[in-house]
């Protein structure tokens, strides 16, 4: 074949490299703007996994890269004057410059043709020419540009700051530094590439860089010396950390602001035209190299034309191959990007805290993640929430996981942090619920959690989704309720809470298996709402907008229902402002465009249900708490955001809600949410971190791991699992036997407990070894060893 590869990074001269050395009669030409000696930037990381894939696929390569590295294991967190060290992290990093020298020598020797100071021809001509042109032309591609409507590419940009350096200050781990400036927070991302030098990232948040003058600076530095590093912001940075520096150098190289720009495309080709490394995909540098990822790429793509039989097939392969490992890198960079991005929630909580917080940032290292990595360090963070939940108020400060702490609301104790979330079930008879409902809701107490949520109990027959839901409006409901509580509480440690609601426009509909949202054959009943917008034009019903008088009406139907909840023996209500539902209506521009006091600023559309919600407390008894569910984002462009949802929990808040359950969504049928695991934990994150109110999170959680590390990073007080519990009704207590715990906090039915142990697997042998980092008492040293 005759390739073009346009670009000559580390991507684009690897994968020449590799594919000259699996086809020698294959011809390579390179092209480069640069001279073959200009970099950007200092050093490049790479993880033990890539590592390996480039020691197999070029031994020689490897051998070279290997006697440059700079090796770490720890990771060092600098907040608060304390410094908090987590190891068993294997990483590796070198000079770019270096490994761009050894990529080049090593095409040399293969063979491939290296044109620097050369731009390339266009591509057109490129693709006319060559059997495949790979374009490695990085984060501004022109190649990309030039077929734009077939790649299909969308860059964004979010709100921060960061200016890439070196220094002669070697770390001995990688850094993060966190300081309180008097602009706000900065912070430093550090790491040693070789003997001599370390990168050394400063990154803030635009409100920050404004308020530290470095706007105006970065503006003179352009206007004085365009293609030049900013040397008056590289001064102020020397000052504002000359601690961290202690008197050492700082290096630029073409150093300047620039805020991190997120590359995606929907395909990454273009008949014989294909995207590798940055041209393709960027994932924010906090969790690792675009070089990383681009040397990934270019293995990928030269094994798949050696193994392919034809072009279109080979990068067909690529595609599918490195997709979904790339979406899955970009997922993790995400939430790292925003968790630096929002940093400066997260500066109150204590140092132990906002260690184990940056280290789980991104969700891919976990709690038991960490337990593998590094014992001590868990041991460490364990005994430390156990104190600060005991200086809190609940629980004796004894150890064990952390989602088998106790947590307080008002003068309600949950015995675990574990909620069976509020899950419709649509089995309900004329509001009754029945022999389903007895059996699917003491079940799950049974199971273990803390607390059980019954589904949305609709406040009037009008105000239910279909025929079949759960009603809280005559007496018969309430003996029928009765009779769960009163099992939950005579035979489990679980506490009983109900959600109120009302449909809203969302009413009058079928049961989810027949049709879910769709409008019952016959028998529909009249659909109200803040506005006549129906919620599927042209297949809803149209809701009529409520009147003053019918506002209230409704608003006593919720008060007559929390009254009844506690006849029924409720420990918990739980107010259902989310999904689209009647009070959830009024919160968000989408659905509320009224112009009288309960429409247009959030102030005004708030003001429904924060009547609502300060009827039903009036009636609902002062030990005994209430929650909220929210919808923090509509997301749909005009649509609630989470600056909205902070703001609508701080009113709630204010009001005496004792915790926000956290939801997103399901208001309008235009949305797009981004799904993935615990896609919603990044609002309850904000909500309880920005406002200080307890929350509960929700959406997608389904592992015990991720519930013990949403709860000791602070993203969380509970977390409300909902189809896991479907899947397993004792989650919590096979939960607790998975982490080999007993003690407080799990609760075994007496008849049950021959079930605690496991049955036998058949092994004779005793438990398997796990590999555990230890920490040795004296020297510091970490060290692997087999032990039980």
């Amino acid at each position: 074949m005759r390739i073009a590869v346009v670009g000559a990074g580390p991507g684009g001269l690897y994968f020449a490299a590799l594919v000259k050395q699996l086809g020698p009669e294959h011809e390579i030409t390179i092209w480069e703007r640069n001279a073959a000696d200009d970099t950007f930037g200092f050093g490049v990381v790479f993880s033990d996994e890539t590592l390996g894939g480039i020691e197999h696929a070029d031994p020689a390569i490897h051998a070279s890269m290997q006697a440059e590295f700079a090796r770490w294991d720890d990771i060092d967190v600098h907040v608060a004057d304390e410094v908090i060290t987590s190891g068993g992290h294997g990483f590796a990093a070198m000079s770019r410059r270096r490994l761009l020298e050894i990529l080049q020598r090593r095409c040399a020797e293969l063979g491939a043709v290296m044109r620097f100071l050369t731009e390339a021809p266009p591509v057109g001509e490129l693709a006319a020419a060559y059997d495949l042109v790979v374009a490695s032309d990085g984060v501004n591609s022109r190649v990309r540009s030039t077929y734009a409507d077939s790649f299909r590419p969308t860059l964004e940009t979010r709100r921060c700051r960061y200016m890439w350096l070196g220094t002669d200050l070697v770390f001995d781990a990688f850094k993060f530094y966190v300081a309180k400036t008097p602009y706000g927070v900065m912070q430093i991302h550090g790491y040693p590439y070789d003997a001599h030098g370390s990168t050394f990232i400063v990154e803030m948040h635009d409100r920050v860089w404004a308020a530290a003058g470095f706007a105006s600076l970065a503006e003179e530095a352009s206007a004085l010396a365009p293609g030049g590093s900013d040397e008056a912001s590289i001064a102020r940075v020397r000052e504002l950390f000359a601690d961290v520096l202690d008197g050492h150098m700082v290096m630029a190289n073409n150093s300047r602001w620039t805020r991190f720009a997120t590359v995606r495309n929907e395909t990454w080709r273009h008949h014989n035209v294909v995207l590798l490394g940055d041209a393709a995909h960027t994932a924010h540098f906090s969790i690792g190299s675009g070089t990383k990822l681009a040397m990934e790429d270019a293995l990928a793509l030269a094994a798949c034309l050696h193994e392919q039989d034809g072009l279109a097939q080979a990068l067909t392969a690529y595609e599918e191959e490195r997709r979904p490992v790339v979406l899955s890198t970009q997922r993790a960079a995400q939430a790292s990007l925003e968790w630096f991005e929002n940093l400066g929630q997260y500066v109150g909580q204590e140092p132990m805290q906002f260690a184990f917080n940056i280290m789980t940032r991104s969700r891919r290292v976990t709690y038991d993640n960490l337990r593998v990595r590094d014992h001590a360090f868990v041991e460490r963070v364990d005994a430390w929430f156990a104190d600060h939940e005991k200086r809190a108020g609940a629980g004796a400060g004894d150890v064990r996981p952390p989602m088998f702490q106790p947590f307080r609301l008002r003068e309600l104790e949950l015995t675990n942090r574990v909620v069976v979330s509020a899950m419709d079930m649509y089995m309900a008879t004329d509001g009754v619920p029945g022999d389903f409902h007895f059996t699917h809701l003491t079940g799950k107490a049974l199971g273990g959690a803390g607390l059980v949520m019954t589904e949305m109990t609709c406040v009037s027959p009008e105000g239910r989704i279909t025929p079949a839901c759960c009603g809280l409006y005559d007496d018969e409901q309430v003996a029928a309720f009765r009779r769960i509580t009163d099992f939950v509480h005579e035979h489990t440690e679980a506490k009983f809470g109900i959600q109120l609601g009302h449909s809203g426009r969302k009413g009058s509909t079928q049961r989810m298996w027949e049709g879910m949202d769709e409008p019952l054959p016959d028998g529909n009943w009249e659909v109200v709402g803040p506005s006549p917008l129906a919620y599927k034009p042209g297949v809803s019903q149209v809701p009529r907008e409520l009147t003053g008088l019918e506002l209230a009406e409704i608003r006593q139907q919720f008060v007559a229902a929390a009254e009844r909840a506690v006849s029924a023996g409720f420990d918990l209500l739980e107010l259902h402002c989310a999904h689209g539902y009647l009070l959830s209506s009024f919160l968000s521009p989408l659905t509320n465009q009224r112009t009288d006091d309960y429409g247009g600023s959030l102030a005004n559309r708030l003001r429904y249900p924060l009547e609502v919600f300060d009827s039903v407390r009036e009636v609902w008894p002062a030990a005994l708490p209430i929650t909220v569910r929210i919808s923090a984002t509509d997301w749909a462009e005009g649509g609630v955001d989470v600056d909205d949802a902070v703001a609508i929990a701080q009113a709630f808040a204010v009001a005496g809600a004792d915790a926000i359950d956290v939801s997103t969504g399901q208001v309008t049928p235009d949305e797009r949410p981004e799904y993935g695991r615990s896609f919603q934990t990044p609002y309850c994150d904000a909500i309880r971190n920005r406002v200080g109110v307890p929350t509960i999170a929700v959406g997608a959680i389904s592992s015990y791991d991720d519930v013990n590390s949403i709860i000791v990073a602070g993203r969380a007080d509970l977390c409300a699992l909902g189809r896991a519990h479907l899947h397993d009704p004792s989650w919590t207590l096979h939960a607790a036997l998975d982490q080999d715990y007993s003690g407080p906090g799990v609760s075994w039915p007496a008849a049950w407990l021959p079930g605690r142990r496991k049955p036998q697997s058949g092994r004779t042998d005793g438990p398997r070894p796990r590999l555990q980092l230890v920490r040795d008492g004296e020297s510091g040293v970490r060290h692997r060893r087999w032990q039980p």
